[in-house]
């Protein structure tokens, strides 16, 4: 299972068939909590930018927690993070929403969902 959370709707279904896995889709931060409670995905594509709390009050929120730190995570992103090493939040690579393909997407869930 791989969870995708992002508020765009149409982004997070396009991410959801690319994985050609089960996924579950989340528009917010809050509602991919709750839902950790009862089951921990494979991996997470996560957008940054959510209504509600940010991607980063979510990752927070992983790394205080020995059983979720472990999930692998993808940001989404149309930011810019400039080379930042994301990588104290469970973050294993970074997409730029604007030009990513679903190749990318596959090959993410291959190494760390396959």
């Amino acid at each position: 299972m791989i969870f995708v959370i992002d508020d765009d709707e149409i982004m997070a279904e396009c991410i959801s068939k690319a994985t050609n896995k089960k996924t579950r889709i989340f528009g917010d931060a809050i509602e991919a909590m709750k839902a950790l409670d009862d089951e921990l995905p494979e991996m997470i594509f996560l957008d940054i930018l959510l209504t509600g709390p940010d991607g980063f009050t979510f990752l927070n929120e992983l790394i205080s927690y020995s059983d979720t730190a472990k999930i692998p995570i993808v940001i989404v992103s149309s930011l810019d993070f400039g080379g930042k090493d994301l990588s104290v939040y469970g973050v294993v690579g970074v997409l730029n929403k604007d030009d990513m393909t679903p190749q990318e997407i596959r090959r993410y869930v291959d190494k760390y969902a396959g």
